[in-house]
């Protein structure tokens, strides 16, 4: 089994900054691909950011490219997501995930095998 645990959401204004963090343990393995998704109020959930096993390569959804910056440290077992200049658009629970055994990185919901509970980050106009 493997858990996943967010952490660093939160209330910011719109223009401010959050970090989250996702620290994952028991057996995960080699190596997995990480995720960062979102799901706000009456929505599915959808892709933020993506990071592959090496953390060399990274991608976003149109949305939050240039604002949001996806990174990991695989000593750690810990992934994060810096979230600058945020909008109130920006508001919903945000899940890390992993798909386990997998190197790349991946934007499909439905490829990952594990999920966090969740952080929600609130950003006020």
């Amino acid at each position: 089994q493997v858990q996943l645990v967010e952490s660093g959401g939160g209330l910011v204004q719109a223009g401010g900054s959050l970090r989250l963090s996702c620290a994952a343990s028991g057996r995960t393995g080699s190596a997995y691909a990480m995720g960062w998704f979102r799901q706000a109020p009456g929505k599915e959930r959808e892709f933020v950011a993506t990071i592959n096993w090496t953390g060399r390569s990274t991608y976003y959804a149109d949305s939050v490219k240039g604002r949001f910056t996806i990174s990991r440290d695989n000593a750690k077992k810990t992934v994060y997501l810096q979230m600058n200049s945020l909008k109130p658009e920006d508001t919903a629970v945000y899940y890390c995930a992993a798909r386990l055994g997998y190197t790349q990185q991946d934007i499909d919901v439905t490829n990952y095998n594990y999920w966090g509970q969740g952080t929600q980050v609130t950003v006020s106009s």
